[in-house]
């Protein structure tokens, strides 16, 4: 992980799916562990959606509303 994975990830949307354009810190956890289970996408997508399933499995979301104020 890159320090600036963290901002990437309340700042970039989901370039496609059922959540198309929502952000990728406020994707769902049941959404993020079907990614899991099936297989997360190739390339910085996938890397990111793996580490917000990270921080929402440990609850860590809350670390990311600094960030979302910039």
């Amino acid at each position: 992980m890159k320090p600036e994975d963290l901002q990437l990830l309340v700042t970039r949307e989901m370039p496609f799916g059922k959540h198309k354009g929502t952000l990728i810190a406020d994707l769902p956890g049941n959404y993020l562990a079907w990614f899991a289970r099936e297989g997360f996408p190739k390339g910085e997508t996938g890397r990111l959606l793996a580490l917000m399933l990270e921080i929402d499995h440990n609850g860590l979301a809350p670390l990311l509303e600094p960030l979302r104020k910039r």
